[in-house]
């Protein structure tokens, strides 16, 4: 090798060299992210956040007290399953509900009047379900609901089940 060519290469590799040395540090930074993850967290900021302030329960008219729907109209609060006796509608006599499994934003119940039964169940924030019952039937309608008492309807008993996110169901039986 020429002596002229040897001084030629020395500045091509010593740029060959820098260059490579940059390409090496900047595949190894730790400070390099993809665009899913979160930047960093100031030393200085806590890093636990606090859940947002749940609004206060509404609280039923008549509680946990189950005798207080027995002539059919109540507001109630229930947090484990329970048998409710109340009025039917017409001459049917007595009907019976039964919820059988409450939980966070969850509720299941069965109405039982003469031989009339109608079953409902709810699971999710604001879900609920909205029983009609008659004399000579009944029907449900579930969905989201908002905890209001329901409207009185002629002849017909209507029974409203909202769920709760801490595990306490909302119950409302409404006689005409």
């Amino acid at each position: 090798m020429s002596r002229r060519t040897h001084l030629r290469s020395k500045p091509a590799l010593a740029a060959l060299t820098a260059l490579t040395a940059l390409a090496t540090t900047a595949a190894c930074s730790t400070t390099h992210r993809t665009d899913d993850e979160a930047p960093p967290t100031p030393r200085n900021r806590p890093t636990t956040s606090r859940p947002a302030p749940e609004p206060p329960s509404p609280s039923p008219a008549d509680g946990t007290d189950t005798r207080a729907c027995t002539d059919g109209n109540c507001e109630m609060a229930v947090t484990e399953p329970v048998t409710i006796r109340f009025r039917a509608p017409g001459d049917a006599g007595r009907a019976t509900l039964s919820v059988t499994k409450v939980g966070p934003n969850e509720i299941e119940y069965e109405v039982k009047s003469g031989n009339n039964r109608s079953s409902g169940g709810a699971k999710g924030p604001g879900q609920g379900c909205l029983t009609y019952l008659r004399e000579r039937g009944s029907g449900n309608s579930c969905g989201t609901l908002a905890p209001a008492r329901p409207s009185p309807q002629p002849g017909a008993v209507v029974i409203q089940a909202t769920t709760g996110k801490n595990g306490t169901a909302l119950l409302h039986i409404v006689s005409p």
